[in-house]
């Protein structure tokens, strides 16, 4: 008859220890509360998914990595300018990317690609109006003028498009596809938060 050292009996009684400890770790784990979002996280979730549930231009996903940083902001209105400094920072960096190709700070364009040259030149004056208008967008959220920014955040995305537009048109490779749908979209994305900012009792509140 087969039998049992204290030895072998013992390696079996630690294994069984380890795994019931593993379950109770799983377990604790498994019921531990996930933890609350903050008000203002609360907040953003709210207003994008109002904003990008039905939109056609941006989703939720793309407000809330828009607006993920924006702590503090109070209602549709904040989260519009918050918008509005990320479009004029997309476009800055844009135009500095534009001169960096066409040679400001190296050649990156060959002599030879005159359509891709021609296409970056008008994107350049483009993103140049984009940078122009940044201050007097702000200046018309802050100030609650939100039909004279509306006019400009469309102008802006007007700009991106017809930047992008360029490319397709002179079939050349754009080198700044990802920029213009990030200005296109965020422009749009302010647009959005402007007009709930402008119902009634919705300036300073997003649930």
């Amino acid at each position: 008859m087969a039998s049992f050292s204290c030895s072998s009996s013992s390696s079996v009684m630690s294994v069984m220890g380890v795994i019931l400890l593993l379950f109770s770790v799983l377990l604790a784990a498994a019921e531990a509360p996930v933890p609350a979002r903050s008000a203002s996280d609360q907040m953003i979730l709210a207003a994008c998914k109002t904003v990008g549930g039905g939109s056609t231009y941006f989703d939720v996903t793309f407000c809330l990595g828009a607006l993920g940083s924006a702590g503090g902001a109070g209602g549709y209105q904040d989260l519009a300018a918050v918008a509005v400094d990320l479009l004029a920072t997309n476009a800055t960096s844009t135009e500095a990317k534009i001169d960096r190709l066409l040679g400001g700070s190296g050649v990156e364009v060959k002599a030879d690609d005159a359509a891709l040259a021609r296409c970056l030149r008008s994107c350049q004056s483009l993103y140049g109006g984009i940078v122009d208008d940044g201050p007097a967008c702000t200046a018309a959220v802050n100030g609650g003028r939100f039909g004279e920014a509306t006019a400009i955040l469309e102008k802006a995305a007007a700009a991106a498009k017809e930047c992008e537009g360029g490319f397709e048109k002179s079939s050349a490779a754009s080198p700044l596809t990802a920029e213009d749908d990030d200005a296109f979209k965020l422009a749009k994305l302010a647009v959005a938060l402007l007009r709930f900012a402008s119902e009634p009792g919705n300036g300073h509140c997003c649930y």
